[in-house]
């Protein structure tokens, strides 16, 4: 509920001028010291780092304490939170643990009680506090970089209230101009999110750093590739396209000569990602097995993908402490996507010989056939499924990182990447229409598949280019990223009976769902506790 989210604001104040994100220099020379600058604009860039870690870790309180009281901290980060719901609601992946919610999200069932729901709920909510919180203060203490700092935390709230109307349509909607205290916020519709989000950005554009100089912070860059993604998806959040905005911010992103597809796909989800030795990186949560710890991030997806038998941490990632959680897995359907996989062995069945699928020609497959590629409950055991081990906490070339851990990975989280920015672009261009703008499309995405392949032979024409493909190929490029329920949805392919996966909707050959459920309801707690809702949730729900 935002009422008890503002009050948090206000009772963990004393949290916001400490982080363990290293880059942003945020270990305050008084670690008892508040908010309350005073005069000292010393620590607003340790309390801009409170911001940027609210994403990504539980809290940075005394003897690590939680921004949110929950029984796992970890379990319910913002990261960890959006991943299950962007996820394992998908064909993408399942999860094996009998954790509440956890089965609700396997098969499309969710109610408004789901504990996932409300912990991302409470953490956008949080986030947008911690923005406003910030942005008055910094506005008022000024120094050098204050303006820069400012229009970051402008671009961080910009992001929570994204994924707020991505998941959730309508959300409580304050400003710095509403301060942070004890009220009931007004509720937002999605349209008018989507145009505050949209002038937000537009508005800081100029005053963030110029593209590449800054990471882990955001850029200019960072702000264009979420431009882009919120036009990609205008008119499933308006009902009014926006293709041709979407691809005028991919053209800046690329356009701005900073960026360029990492030789070795791997080198984007490995310890040595980060955008500093990493020239496809645009902006992510920024991982560190020293000083960011946590069952958080990439971390989580490693631990939670590997198992005793098929695919062990200690093997393939190098982490061994604490490993092996046994959960999550990609669904038999999402391996049929990869149908580049599967054409090199003339579309016949994957011989038991390969089940690490080493002759795929496509180097994005980092997949394992386990004890059987049908589930046989969406509880069953995480052995069953396809083993997915596209993230690894050592370098690309299979080194040990240098910050290495043997519990939790140095891998940062990518948010944006500019094989993306080709991507949104080539939908956008297919969309837009006409011979010159498909051909254009198909440039884009060759380029994407030529580093796949490492040469041409995987390179498509225009006449196999259609949303069949498209969709399939964000698949193939993005799995993982925590972006397979939106993609599907703007497809129209997440709920209903055009794609089936196995046990949607509860059935094992995957069911028909309501198109209710293209969003998540609000949460019960949250909606009863503001007023403002008068007891209205989506519909359907």
């Amino acid at each position: 509920m935002k009422k008890k989210i503002i009050i948090f604001g206000i009772m963990l104040s004393a949290l916001m001028i400490s982080s363990c994100v290293k880059d942003l220099d945020v270990t305050p020379n008084d670690p008892t010291r508040i908010l309350d600058l005073g005069a000292d604009p010393s620590y607003i860039k340790m309390a801009l780092g409170k911001i940027y870690a609210s994403f990504i870790i539980s809290g940075q309180g005394a003897n690590g304490g939680d921004d949110i009281t929950a029984s796992d901290g970890n379990f319910f980060t913002t990261m960890r939170a959006l991943w299950n719901l962007q996820e394992i609601t998908t064909d993408e992946a399942i999860c094996a643990w009998g954790d509440v919610g956890i089965a609700d999200l396997n098969t499309q069932t969710w109610s408004p009680s789901n504990p996932f729901l409300t912990a991302l709920y409470q953490r956008l909510a949080l986030s947008i506090t911690y923005a406003n919180d910030f942005i008055i203060k910094a506005q008022t203490i000024g120094g050098e970089n204050s303006e820069r700092y400012v229009a970051e935390a402008r671009f961080l709230r910009a992001l929570a209230y994204y994924w707020a109307i991505d998941l959730f349509g309508q959300f409580p909607f304050t400003t710095e101009e509403d301060g942070v205290g004890k009220f009931f916020p007004e509720i937002g519709s999605r349209t008018e999110i989507f145009n505050y989000i949209e002038d937000e950005l537009l508005a800081i554009e100029n005053t963030l750093g110029a593209p590449k100089s800054s990471y882990p912070q955001a850029d200019q860059a960072a702000a264009w590739m979420l431009l882009a993604r919120l036009y990609l998806n205008a008119e499933v959040y308006t009902g009014t396209p926006r293709w041709a905005d979407c691809k005028i911010y991919c053209d800046k992103v690329i356009g701005s000569g900073q960026y360029s597809l990492a030789t070795n796909y791997r080198q984007n989800f490995s310890a040595d990602n980060d955008g500093r030795s990493n020239p496809e990186m645009i902006f992510a949560w920024e991982q560190d097995g020293t000083n960011v710890q946590g069952y958080v991030g990439t971390t989580f997806i490693i631990e939670s993908s590997s198992d005793a038998v098929y695919l062990r941490a200690e093997d393939f990632h190098g982490l061994t402490s604490n490993t092996n959680w046994n959960g999550n897995r990609a669904r038999i359907n999402f391996l049929a996507k990869m149908v580049d996989t599967l054409a090199v062995y003339g579309n016949g069945p994957i011989p038991a010989s390969d089940p690490t699928l080493s002759l795929a020609p496509d180097k994005r497959v980092f997949l394992k056939i386990k004890k059987a590629r049908n589930i046989p409950a969406p509880s069953a055991s995480g052995d069953y499924g396809i083993g997915v081990y596209k993230f690894t906490a050592r370098n690309a070339d299979g080194s040990r990182a240098a910050n290495y851990n043997t519990a939790f990975a140095s891998t940062d989280f990518p948010v944006f990447r500019l094989a993306d920015a080709y991507m949104m672009r080539a939908e956008a261009l297919y969309r837009i229409g006409g011979a010159a703008n498909i051909d254009a499309a198909v440039l884009d995405i060759n380029r994407i598949r030529e580093r796949a392949y490492g040469n041409t032979s995987g390179n498509i024409t225009a006449a196999d280019l259609d949303l069949d493909f498209l969709i399939d190929q964000r698949g193939r490029e993005f799995y993982y990223e925590a972006q397979r329920r939106t993609d599907l949805v703007r497809f129209g392919k997440f709920t209903g009976s055009d794609y089936l996966w196995q046990w949607k909707g509860g059935a094992f050959a995957g069911a028909s769902t309501s198109e209710h459920l293209n969003l998540f309801p609000i949460p019960g707690d949250e909606l009863s506790a503001n007023p403002n809702y008068n007891g209205q949730n989506n519909p359907g729900y």
